[in-house]
């Protein structure tokens, strides 16, 4: 039987030389890998109290919401400014050339809500950094953040120390 990281194709020097590109869509685009990621951040999650499973577009919407669904679970989708219809939170984070905002919408979380996270990849960790934040303005608390795959030599851990963060697959490099 395969292990999650043969299904992950890397591709080197991409986008730019000296990067190794990990490409989750080759997980997706085979029936036992995305079956053996999603049963694998269920794994994760099998002994976590938790009332929502929170992604951020899009690849935290691919995993999350079959997690979400075969836990039954409710899902919440953290969108890039301007995407949600209704009344939002938003928290500002920094990009490598710049900065991004996040949002969800303000009624998506409940005080005392637990939340799980769910993403695809952990790199230098700022975007669900301010996910957590927005998640704890709402009064939520994050129980666990799981990613399918992590890069650790991007330190993104470093931001979220306190939280309780797994990866099913961890890459040495950046």
């Amino acid at each position: 039987m395969k292990k999650l990281e043969d299904y992950v194709v890397s591709i080197k020097d991409f986008p730019e030389e000296g990067i190794i590109f990990r490409d989750v869509t080759s997980v997706l685009q085979d029936r036992d890998g995305l079956k053996l990621a999603i049963d694998s951040i269920m794994e994760e999650l099998k002994d976590i109290d938790f009332d929502i499973v929170l992604g951020p577009e899009s690849r935290g919407f691919i995993f999350g919401v079959p997690v979400a669904y075969n836990m039954n679970k409710a899902f919440v989708p953290a969108r890039k400014k301007g995407k949600l219809p209704r009344e939002t939170v938003e928290m500002e984070y920094d990009l490598e050339y710049g900065t991004a905002i996040v949002e969800l919408h303000k009624d998506a979380i409940k005080p005392g809500e637990k939340v799980v996270i769910i993403d695809d990849l952990i790199a230098t960790g700022g975007t669900i950094e301010a996910i957590v934040k927005l998640v704890e303005q709402l009064g939520g608390e994050v129980v666990r953040i799981a990613f399918l795959m992590e890069l650790e030599g991007l330190e993104g851990r470093k931001k979220l120390e306190g939280y309780d963060v797994v990866s099913i697959i961890k890459y040495e490099g950046k």
